[in-house]
């Protein structure tokens, strides 16, 4: 008899079978990740702009006439490619203090949750949060 040299095609759906599997576990798990890695870059950002915010507060003593492009920001973030936050700036009506929030757009980040920081350093998220809770406890942790 001659021997047969190759693969069967028991041994290939075997093969496919395994990928496939591997492939089910591992994509949810690359989306969390991709989730909570665009979190961190929006947080990254509003640190960025809340410095930039600050600086302005020292030098005209007040947040009156301060806008994202006066922070050196834009609504959409990233500006490159699809927006996964839309940025919001909201001054108090003293001029004294300002709320940065960051919305989650549709796609990857929808129902993510609202990202929030203030002129005092407080900062709030919450999986699912759609308006800011912000207080001396709250964090960007989720708790």
């Amino acid at each position: 008899m001659k021997k047969q040299t190759g693969i069967t095609l028991i041994e290939l759906m075997i093969v496919v079978a395994i990928i496939g599997i591997l492939a089910v576990i591992a994509y949810p798990s690359y989306t969390q990740y991709k989730i909570r890695t665009n979190r961190a870059d929006i947080q990254t950002e509003m640190m960025r702009i809340s410095q930039r915010l600050q600086s302005y507060h020292v030098i005209n003593h007040n947040y009156s006439d301060v806008t994202l492009a006066t922070a050196g920001a834009t609504a959409n973030y990233p500006t490159t490619g699809s927006a996964f936050y839309v940025l919001a700036l909201n001054v108090d009506e003293d001029n004294q203090g300002y709320i940065l929030t960051a919305t989650p757009q549709a796609g990857i980040q929808n129902g993510n949750g609202i990202v929030c920081l203030n002129q005092d350093g407080q900062k709030y998220w919450a999986k699912g949060a759609t308006a800011c809770a912000l207080s001396s406890s709250s964090n960007w942790e989720g708790n």
